[in-house]
């Protein structure tokens, strides 16, 4: 419990300032709810700047606690005060006079009054299109961060124009996006600028690089490794998982995300695709090549694949883990 604060005016004043009944009724009222001005006015029936000039002794007196929210200053009765006899006798003559009036019964609806607006807003039709995931998503994202246990470094393996980025980088501490086209990256570092990420590094190059692996080991391993929709694209896509698996630290995870077996042929010459999705015992022989274990393969329908030129495509996500045992690279 905070400590009773020191009423700033001698017993004398005090008295003074609480023989006015309009202070009695708003010192009440301010007890029940914290009230913006406007609110104070129309409960009192007062006009908002005599209200304002009421307001102004009460707080120099720390009776009420006054902030501004933008163009608006909420009022509430300070906390402690009432525990002064002479205050607490101003409360109960100032609520006797509010309930009198009507005033104390309609704080509630006040207070109800402010969401008004906020129902006629959502009760409009909607503009944008639901099925689009929401702009404010990396803010959804970081609210959802300290759920996740190990979350210092993600290496986003073939990042491109850096879209996923705006998955990882509110999570996870730092985030290295690897690419080896140099246009690619300059498409993420612009996303990188427009969002104000500060933890992301962008490298240039392939995944098995002497550089990037130092890069990584430097932070002692990643958490997760993700390749989302890169093997389809690789030469050999069990070297390149097996290169990404020596990105993670013992214990981490890498996760595969790419299409389930097609027959898309168009999609060679519209995405130079390399190969036409895996089948899930494909995924699990890559990961098992490359030693990793706990190894279970996901299905995501079509549904959820957004509308671009692979979007009629269900897709398929690998989730393994390099060893916890495995030895660290010195």
């Amino acid at each position: 419990m905070p400590a009773v604060p020191t009423l700033n005016a001698p017993r004398w004043e005090l008295y003074k300032l609480l023989g006015e009944p309009v202070r009695l009724r708003l010192l009440a009222l301010a007890s029940e709810e914290e009230l913006a001005i406007g609110e104070l006015a129309e409960l009192l029936g007062e006009r908002q700047p005599n209200v304002s000039r009421h307001v102004a002794p009460l707080k120099r007196a720390t009776l009420l606690t006054v902030r501004k929210e933008g163009t608006r200053a909420l009022a509430r009765l300070t906390e402690g005060v009432s525990d002064d006899p002479v205050v607490a006798d101003a409360l109960r003559e100032g609520r006797a006079l509010c309930a009198a009036d009507g005033s104390l019964g309609r704080v509630g609806d006040v207070v109800r009054a402010r969401e008004a607006a906020a129902r006629e807003f959502f009760a409009r039709p909607g503009q944008a299109d639901a099925r689009t995931l929401p702009s404010e998503l990396p803010a959804y994202l970081s609210a959802l961060a300290p759920l996740i246990e190990h979350r210092s470094l993600a290496v986003d393996a073939g990042t491109g124009d850096g879209s996923l980025l705006d998955l990882l980088a509110p999570i996870f501490g730092e985030v290295i996006g690897v690419d080896r086209e140099a246009a690619q990256l300059a498409r993420a570092r612009a996303r990188l600028v427009d969002r104000g990420y500060q933890n992301v590094t962008l490298y240039e190059g392939e995944f098995d690089d002497a550089e990037l692996v130092s890069l990584v080991d430097s932070r002692g391993g990643a958490d997760a490794v993700f390749a989302a929709r890169v093997l389809h694209h690789a030469s050999l896509p069990g070297r390149a998982l097996g290169a990404l698996s020596r990105l993670a630290r013992p214990g981490g995870a890498v996760v595969v995300i790419d299409y389930a077996a097609h027959e898309d042929e168009a999609l060679r010459d519209k995405q130079a695709d390399q190969w036409l999705g895996f089948d899930a015992d494909e995924l699990m022989r890559y990961a098992g090549a490359a030693e990793l274990v706990d190894p279970h393969v996901t299905t995501i329908p079509a549904s959820r694949c957004g509308d671009g030129p692979d979007g009629h495509l269900d897709w398929q996500v690998l989730v393994a883990r390099r060893p916890a045992d495995a030895p660290e690279r010195s």
